[in-house]
Parts: C-alpha cells; structure tokens; sequence
C-alpha cells in the first residue's frame, strides 16, 4: 500500500536512506514523505506498528518487476515426457523407444516410461516389471530413477530423472 492507501494509525517509519525515524502517525509520516518529494510504502504490514518506508515507488516497482523478469528468465522448465512400451516389445521397438528416452533425458525433460496391460497381460506383471528395469539400466548412464516401477490401474510406469550436471 501506498501514501493514503494506508489504513494504520501509526507506523514505524524507515527514511529513504534507510535509517528509523521511529513511530510516527500516518499524517506526520505522510507529511515526511512529501516534504522530501517521494513515496510512503508500506513494507511490513503485518509487523506491530506496521513498517513504511519513504521510497520512490515507481523506481521500487520498476526495479522488482526487473528482478522478477531475471529470476523467470533463470528458471529452468523440466517437463514430463512419456515413452510408452509394451510387455511383448520386440528388440529394435525396445531399441527406438530406449533412444527416445535418452533423447529426452539429455535434454533435460524427465521420462515416465510406462506399459499398458491388455487382456490378460495383467496376470504377468513381472514380465512388464522387467521390460521396464531393462529401460531403467540401459538409461542409467544419463538418467537417476525417481519412481520405481509402480502399478497404476491396468498399467506399470517409472519415472526416471536427467543426472545433475556438474
């Protein structure tokens, strides 16, 4: 909140060189405030009396709109990428699907790598178990296992995470 935004009776009041001016009333910080052309800011609202600060707020604005805008532009977005396999997957299929992966890996993405039961697949879940720790130890050179193979409904997945770099 600023200037007459204000609803505290008295706030403690930091000058714009940052030192106490101690508590004042809202008029006589306001008073402050423009007798040395600038903003009152409210900065701690929740302290007890609330902190304000005498500030230029649009240059305050400007600059954490700055500062927001670098921290976006730092951030890293790691999305989820799927490779689906199959229980009966057949060599050169494992081999297209495994290269996928580790395309994704390097990439940074995570890889959920799962397999759909049909019929009566279901009764041999180990089978799946093993296709998918097959995927998980041909990847390990790239790639750390964040979720171990783990029944969803009629399908098994494992979610595998891109090493840190160092």
């Amino acid at each position: 909140m600023v200037n007459e935004g204000i609803r505290a009776r008295e706030v403690r009041l930091i000058d714009q060189n940052g030192e106490q001016l101690g508590i004042k009333t809202k008029f006589e910080a306001l008073e402050i405030a423009a007798r040395v052309n600038l903003d009152l800011v409210l900065v701690a609202a929740n302290a007890k009396p609330p902190v304000a600060r005498i500030m230029d707020y649009g240059k305050h604005r400007f600059e954490q709109q700055k500062k927001d805008k670098e921290a976006r532009k730092n951030q890293k977005v790691i999305s989820l990428k799927e490779v689906r396999l199959s229980p009966t997957i057949e060599e050169h299929d494992f081999n297209t699907k495994l290269r996928n992966g580790i395309k994704f890996l390097e990439k940074g993405d995570k890889v959920k790598a799962s397999i759909r039961f049909k019929g009566r697949a279901i009764t041999h879940k180990e089978i799946g178990q093993r296709v998918l720790v097959r995927f998980s130890e041909a990847c390990k050179e790239v790639a750390t296992i964040e979720q171990h193979p783990k029944m969803d409904g009629r399908s098994m997945f494992i979610i595998l995470a891109p090493k840190a770099e160092k």
